[in-house]
C-alpha cells in the first residue's frame, strides 16, 4: 500500500507548510520577506500547484498581494495587525526573518525573528487524525536582556478566505436572558470588530464566527467557521476590503491594553481553532460537536446527569429543612443530583452580604452542609454546590479583612454590579486562598459538582504600583482556569458546571475544565428554542444546560405545559429547578415519566449527531442519531399554531434512505426514502406549545 500523506508537511525548496485534515488542506508559503502569508485553506487539493495570490488593486497605495498568518505593523500592510509591538526605542512592528520550521506528530511551529530586534515569535498550528479543526496559537518571546518591549495586541491567529461571490457573517449576539441568538447578514466592506470588554467571554457576543458566500445552508454549501478558547475579554476583526479579499485575526484582551514583556519571557495566547466545512452550517456543527468531545470536553463518555437545583424553588430562603423537602421529591422524579444553590453561606439573605465568606450559616445549617450531603447521596443522588468564588460583598468578613484584594483604581469610585465587587484573582494569594477554600468545601462536605457562578464583569482594572497592570485581564482567567484544573486534579470524578449570569462564560477554553455550561437564566421554553440554537452552532447539547422550571416562568410569566417544558429541555442536559412542593401528584407523575423517557434518548442527546430541522407552520426540531444510524431520536417544537394551518411532514434527511425505521412508540414502520423525501406526520397536540418526543429505530 501507498504511503499516507503526512499530516505536516514542509517543503524547504518551495517555502511551503501544509496541513492535512481528513476534509480538508491548509497551506501556507513563506514570503521573500520572511513572513508566512496564507496560500490555502479549504478542500483537498495539491497546494503546491497554488499560485500566490494577486491583489487586482496592486500599486504603489497596495503592495501586499498575499494575507499574513500573523500581520504585524510594518510594510504595505493596511488592515488590522495581528501583532502590535513597540521597542524601548519607540520603534513599532516587527519585520521578521523565518528561521524554519519544527514539526512534531500533527504540530507545527513557524520560527521568526525580528532582523535587528530581541523578539521572537512561533506561530502554532496543529492538527488531529480524527479532525478537521485546525488549532493555531502564537508564542510571542523577548530573546534579550535589557528593556521590556510593550506589546499592544498579541493575536492567536489570523485567517483567510478564499475569493468568493460574496460574503456572509454568521455571529452570536444578545443579553442577559437572551444569549446566543443567531445572527446572519451581508458581511460589509469595512472592518467588523466583534468584542468582550468585561472581563468575561459575554453574554452579548461569542468568540465564534462563520463566513460563506450567502448560499449555504443547514445541510451543503461551504462554510469557514473560528473559535477561540478564552473566558475572559477579547477581540475578533474580520476584515473585507474593496478587491475582495476576507481576513480576520482574533485573540484575547481588547483595544487600549497593553502588556510589558519582560527579557526572557515568553507570552502564550490561547488556542484559536478554525474549521472547513463543505456540508454547510449543519456539517459544521457536528464537526464542532465531535472535536469538542474528542478534544475539548473533560470525561465526554460520562452521561451528563439529570439535575435538581433549588434556585427557583427557594431564592435566598435556604434551610436544612426545606432542602431535605426538595431533595426527596426530585429522588422520587428521577433525579441522579441535587445542586444547593445561593443563599447556604455566611450573612447571605439577600444579595447584599456575604459573598466570599465559604462556610454554611448557621441559622439555615446549625450542623453545616455534610447532614444534607449524606442524605442527598443516601436518596442515590450526587450533591453539588453553588458558589461564586470571584466576587465578594463589602459586607462580608473577607473584604473586612482584605479590601486589597479586589479589582480597583485607588483614584476612581468602584462600580458595584449586584452589589458586589470582584476579587483580583492574578494576586497569587488570592487564587491561593480561593482554591484552598473550594477544596476544603469540597472535602469536608463530600461534594460531587460544583456550579461556579460569575455575577458581575470588571471594572476599574488596576493593580496599584504593579509595572504591568493590564496583565490582570489576562492573569485573572489564566487563575480561575488553573483552579478548576487544580480541583478536577486534587477529587477524581468531581464536575463543574461554568455559569456566569447564565451564559456569559461560555467558550472552549472554559468547557476544557467544565463538563457543561448553565446556558442562560432565562428557562422559558420558547425562548431557550432560540438560545439553543445558537449554543449549538459550536457547542453539543452534552455541554447544554436546560432545565424544566415552574409556569408561569418566572422571566417571562409564560405559561406553557409541562410536556413541552420538558421535551425542549430533553434537547440538552436535562435539570429540572421549579419548585417541586407545589407541583400536584399529576405533574409529578408525569415529570418521572418524562425523566426516564429522557434517560432513555440521553446516549443519542449527549453524543449523537445533531441536525437541525425546520418545518412549516412555525414548526423546528433537533434530530440526534447514533453515529452507525441505528437509532434516532426527534423532538419537534410548535410555539404557536393559527387554526387551519397544520404543519407539513418533517423531512428527516439524517436517515438513510435504502433502510427501514420503526417508530418505538406507535409501532409504524416507514421507508427511509419517504421519511427523507416526504418526511413524517408530527400529530402534535391542538393549540399552542406543542411537542412531540419521535424514536425511530433502523430494522433492516
Amino acid at each position: 500500500m501507498p504511503a499516507a500523506t503526512p499530516a505536516v508537511s514542509f517543503d524547504p525548496a518551495l517555502g511551503l507548510a501544509v496541513l492535512r485534515t481528513p476534509n480538508s488542506v491548509y497551506a501556507i508559503r513563506i514570503g521573500a520577506d520572511g513572513s508566512p502569508r496564507h496560500l490555502h485553506w479549504g478542500p483537498v487539493l495539491d497546494p503546491a500547484a497554488l499560485t500566490a495570490p494577486h491583489s487586482p488593486a496592486d500599486s504603489s497605495f497596495e503592495a501586499e498581494a498575499a494575507a499574513d498568518e500573523l500581520a504585524p505593523q510594518t510594510g504595505a500592510r493596511f488592515g488590522p495587525a495581528g501583532l502590535q509591538v513597540r521597542f524601548a526605542d519607540g520603534t513599532i512592528g516587527a519585520q521578521w526573518d523565518f528561521l524554519g520550521p519544527r514539526i512534531t506528530g500533527g504540530e507545527l511551529r513557524l520560527r521568526l525573528a525580528d532582523r535587528r530586534y530581541p523578539l521572537a515569535a512561533d506561530l502554532c498550528y496543529r492538527v488531529r487524525p480524527d479532525s478537521d479543526v485546525i488549532e493555531r496559537w502564537t508564542e510571542l518571546t523577548h530573546t534579550g536582556e535589557d528593556a521590556p518591549i510593550t506589546v499592544h495586541r498579541l493575536d492567536s491567529a489570523s485567517w483567510t478566505l478564499p475569493r468568493l461571490a460574496d460574503y456572509r457573517l454568521s455571529h452570536l449576539v444578545g443579553g442577559w436572558n437572551s444569549e446566543f441568538q443567531l445572527q446572519r447578514d451581508r458581511l460589509p466592506v469595512a472592518e467588523t470588530t466583534l468584542t468582550s470588554r468585561r472581563g468575561l467571554t459575554g453574554h452579548h457576543a461569542s468568540p465564534w464566527l462563520a463566513l460563506d458566500d450567502g448560499t449555504a445552508d443547514e445541510e451543503y454549501g461551504e462554510v469557514w467557521s473560528t473559535a477561540l478558547a478564552w473566558s475572559g475579554s477579547w477581540r475578533i476583526t474580520v476584515h473585507r476590503d474593496p478587491v475582495g479579499r476576507t481576513t480576520w485575526t482574533g485573540g484575547f484582551g481588547h483595544e487600549g491594553l497593553s502588556w510589558r514583556l519582560a527579557p526572557g519571557e515568553t507570552l502564550h495566547t490561547p488556542v484559536f481553532s478554525g474549521l472547513y466545512s463543505a456540508d454547510g452550517f449543519g456539517g459544521a456543527s457536528r464537526a464542532w460537536h465531535a472535536h469538542v468531545r474528542s478534544q475539548v470536553l473533560p470525561e465526554p463518555e460520562r452521561d451528563r446527569p439529570v439535575l435538581y437545583n433549588s434556585w427557583e424553588a427557594t431564592g435566598f430562603a435556604v434551610d436544612e429543612a426545606g432542602q431535605r423537602r426538595l431533595a426527596k421529591l426530585a429522588a422520587g422524579l428521577g433525579v441522579e443530583l441535587f445542586v444547593l444553590d445561593d443563599g447556604w453561606f455566611g450573612a447571605r439573605t439577600s444579595d447584599l452580604a456575604g459573598l466570599g465568606d465559604w462556610t454554611p450559616r448557621p441559622a439555615a445549617f446549625p450542623d453545616g452542609l455534610r447532614p444534607l450531603a449524606d442524605e442527598v447521596h443516601r436518596l442515590g443522588m450526587d450533591f453539588g454546590l453553588w458558589v461564586e468564588p470571584e466576587m465578594v460583598n463589602r459586607d462580608s468578613d473577607l473584604y473586612r479583612a482584605h479590601p486589597d484584594w479586589v479589582v480597583h483604581t485607588p483614584t476612581r469610585d468602584a462600580t458595584e454590579l449586584r452589589n458586589q465587587l470582584m476579587l483580583n484573582f492574578a494576586l497569587p494569594e488570592v487564587e491561593a486562598w480561593a482554591h484552598a477554600t473550594l477544596d476544603r468545601l469540597v472535602a469536608e462536605n463530600g461534594v460531587d459538582w460544583i456550579k461556579w457562578d460569575a455575577n458581575r464583569p470588571v471594572t476599574e482594572a488596576g493593580r496599584p504600583g504593579h509595572p504591568d497592570p493590564d496583565r490582570l485581564w489576562i492573569d485573572h482567567t489564566r487563575a480561575v482556569h488553573r483552579i478548576m484544573d487544580r480541583l478536577r486534579a486534587d477529587h477524581p470524578g468531581l464536575r463543574i458546571e461554568a455559569c456566569a449570569g447564565g451564559g456569559a462564560r461560555v467558550d472552549l477554553g472554559v468547557l476544557a475544565r467544565t463538563d457543561q455550561a448553565w446556558t442562560s437564566d432565562n428557562t422559558d421554553p420558547v425562548d431557550r428554542i432560540s438560545i439553543q440554537h445558537g449554543f449549538s452552532q459550536l457547542l453539543p447539547a452534552q455541554a447544554m444546560a436546560a432545565w424544566v422550571t415552574d409556569s408561569p416562568n418566572v422571566t417571562t410569566g409564560r405559561t406553557t405545559p409541562l410536556r413541552f417544558r420538558f421535551h425542549v429541555s430533553m434537547a440538552g442536559a436535562l435539570g429540572l429547578g421549579g419548585d417541586l412542593t407545589h407541583w400536584t401528584e399529576e405533574e409529578l407523575t408525569e415529570a418521572a415519566e418524562l425523566v426516564a423517557r429522557y434517560k432513555e434518548i440521553r446516549p443519542l442527546v449527549q453524543r449523537g449527531e445533531q441536525h437541525r430541522l425546520t418545518g412549516s407552520g412555525g414548526v423546528t426540531a433537533v434530530h440526534y442519531a447514533a453515529a452507525d444510524g441505528a437509532e434516532h431520536a426527534v423532538l419537534a417544537f410548535r410555539p404557536t399554531t393559527r387554526f387551519g394551518h397544520q404543519p407539513a411532514p418533517l423531512r428527516l434527511p439524517a436517515l438513510d434512505s435504502r433502510a427501514r425505521y420503526r417508530d418505538l412508540d406507535t409501532g409504524e414502520e416507514y421507508g427511509g426514502a419517504q421519511l427523507r423525501h416526504r418526511g413524517i406526520e408530527l400529530r402534535l397536540p391542538a393549540g399552542d406549545h406543542a411537542s412531540r418526543l419521535i424514536r425511530l429505530r433502523r430494522v433492516d
